[in-house]
């Protein structure tokens, strides 16, 4: 991509700062004078224009990336393989009034895709039912036990969402009981697809679409897109308006942003619109999400990531699945209100697990280490783990060790037979050694690193057997696994991705967009920034460097973020926070420095309170001037 260094030019000569990481600048030669270039021609402050380069973007396309527009964006929905068959079938289920099962995944990207399904269904006067599957009961995607009940209630048509796409037995027995099935998924596909009368899905081996990056949720909405065409083509509203498809885009913004699929083309103006809908609070289950989530300020992207999003996975990870997909459908205030205060109260209990979780995996990943060295793939595991905070535990260790991971939930009620354990710490599997015993069988999440396809790995391990069955994305995937089988699979995962990730090893750059003051840290300028956001996966957010900074205070807040004060050598004093940072790298290295002069860097946020606003910094590593 233009304007990613391709020199390695360390940023302020910082070849290694003081957790370790080299700072880079993000703009190579030629993007620096494409940067000189956008500001001129487009009039755009020098901040600005740099985070344009620094993102691939030209002067001639400033005008369209800074307003996204789907009308601009936009494809013709049947460039997907088998969209027309779905809208065919779909349009047969509203001429015929069907009863419409939609089966969802028990994650936000699952609830947001069932949710939009059904309230369009719904809309125009069909019969829906959501099922979203519970986490230790049911497991992950359709089973055969659901599929049944469901048929026996009425349904006419079954309609898969964020999942379907590996459910050949299952999506078979549909086909036998005489239940019609649509898949609507986007995760990869093998070359063996399920028996469905069509399969919607940018990640099916022959679909040429190039839309392999949407959210299950921006499949969902494609379909219906090409299905609301499909009606008016046929003059089948009846003389009623048809469903609010814009209004719907604060739904696919949720998704889009919690399933961490690139921000970029029509995923990112799938936010940007989405989340002016949501700004107007129209939605009884957000607004009272938002309000049981303490967010006043009007929601961004980073909000739907850390603040609403948590709260809908908690209903799936520790609670009732159903209720995020219940929440986002509801046009009752009250009953909004009752469901977000239950997400509200799981995400808390869910965040004190996973802290014991987290507290639990590290120190075994540690004591595993320091008798047995290191290996490409971070593993830990137990049996006393509740499996709705694997996936959790797997991101924070991958963000503590910067190696992909996994975290394993083994149930010790599920055997498979006997043969050799991976080894143990404590009574927990961790790759290595090896004790004998039954094959027990674990659930697990996987979280990797940039340029790491731990999605492709997973996949050909469950292709080979290795595994039961698995699969995701390049940055997360899922999977089934016994403990016989955790030492041949992490020596797959070794000798597939060990130079992968040998090469990116100390190479654990910081991409710097920009050097800043403390006294540049105004609304104007982080208002003038946030127009090329919304800023996430594929979209970094910007980072600057404050350099040679003094900083006066460092104050830590509850048991885990620091709170700093620093002054810039044009008298000015700003503020900022290391979230997670006491006891780390970072936060020791800011206690010791108290009283210096330090580069700092980090990314702009606003702190709303009493009525003002103020830019503060949160801070992501810290070096010692040169």
């Amino acid at each position: 991509m233009t304007g990613k260094s391709l020199t390695g030019t360390s940023f302020l000569s910082i070849s290694r700062s003081l957790t370790g990481r080299r700072w880079v600048d993000r703009l190579d030669a030629a993007a620096q004078r494409e940067a000189m270039t956008i500001s001129q021609v487009n009039g755009l402050r020098d901040s600005l224009a740099r985070v344009l380069a620094g993102r691939g973007v030209v002067s001639a396309d400033v005008e369209h990336f800074l307003e996204p527009t789907l009308r601009h964006l936009m494809p013709d929905p049947s460039v997907l393989r088998d969209m027309d068959k779905a809208t065919d079938r779909l349009v047969a289920a509203i001429q015929r009034q069907e009863y419409v099962a939609i089966f969802g995944d028990y994650d936000v990207d699952g609830a947001t895709s069932a949710a939009l399904l059904a309230l369009y269904l719904t809309a125009l006067g069909l019969k829906t039912r959501i099922h979203i599957p519970d986490r230790i009961t049911e497991g992950y995607g359709p089973n055969s036990p659901a599929i049944r009940m469901l048929k026996e209630e009425g349904a006419d048509l079954l309609v898969t969402v964020d999942c379907g796409i590996s459910s050949h037995e299952t999506l078979g027995e549909a086909r036998r009981i005489g239940l019609d099935t649509i898949v609507l998924d986007h995760h990869l596909a093998g070359e063996t697809l399920p028996d469905a009368i069509a399969i919607v899905n940018p990640n099916r081996q022959d679909d040429l679409s190039g839309l392999g990056k949407l959210a299950a949720c921006g499949v969902v909405f494609m379909t219906l897109v090409a299905l609301n065409r499909r009606l008016r083509e046929q003059n089948l509203f009846a003389g009623h308006a048809p469903p609010d498809l814009m209004g719907m885009l604060d739904i696919v913004a949720l998704g889009t942003v919690a399933d961490v699929v690139p921000l970029t083309g029509l995923n990112r103006a799938f936010v940007r619109q989405g989340l002016k809908v949501m700004r107007q609070r129209g939605r009884a289950g957000l607004a009272a999400l938002m309000d049981a989530a303490g967010l006043k300020e009007p929601p961004e992207a980073y909000h739907l990531g850390f603040l609403l999003g948590p709260r809908i996975n908690a209903g799936g990870r520790i609670g009732d699945a159903a209720l995020g997909a219940r929440l986002l459908t509801t046009d009752d205030p009250v009953e909004a209100g009752r469901i977000a205060a239950e997400l509200d109260r799981l995400n808390r209990e869910r965040q004190a697990l996973e802290q014991i979780t987290l507290q639990q995996a590290e120190d075994m990943v540690r004591a595993f280490e320091a008798f047995h060295g290191e290996r490409p793939v971070v593993v830990a595991g137990s049996a006393e783990w509740h499996p709705g905070v694997v996936g959790l535990v797997a991101s924070r260790l991958k963000d503590r060790f910067r190696r992909p991971a996994i975290a394993i939930a083994w149930d010790e009620e599920k055997t498979e037979g006997p043969g050799i354990v991976g080894g143990g710490i404590g009574g927990v599997g961790i790759a290595g050694g090896g004790i004998e015993g039954v094959g027990i069988v674990g659930v697990g999440s996987c979280r990797s690193v940039a340029g790491v396809d731990i999605g492709r790995a997973i996949k050909a391990a469950a292709d080979l057997g290795l595994i039961i069955k698995g699969g995701g994305h390049a940055m997360a995937a899922g999977l089934t696994l016994t403990q016989d089988g955790l030492a041949p699979l992490q020596d797959f995962l070794d000798e597939r991705l060990g130079a992968d990730i040998r090469a990116g090893k100390g190479r654990d750059d910081i991409l710097i967009d920009a050097a800043l003051t403390s006294g540049g840290l105004s609304m104007d300028m982080f208002n003038d920034l946030a127009r090329a956001g919304p800023f996430g996966q594929g979209n970094a957010e910007p980072l600057f460097v404050l350099p040679a900074h003094l900083l006066t205070e460092v104050i830590p807040m509850g048991t885990a973020h620091l709170r700093l004060r620093f002054r810039g050598s044009d008298g000015v004093t700003a503020q900022g926070i290391a979230f997670r940072a006491q006891g780390q790298p970072l936060g020791d290295a800011l206690l010791a420095r108290k009283g210096r002069n330090v580069h700092l860097a980090g990314s702009l946020q606003v702190d709303r309170w009493g009525g003002r606003e103020r830019v503060d910094l949160r801070l992501v590593d810290i070096a010692d001037p040169l």
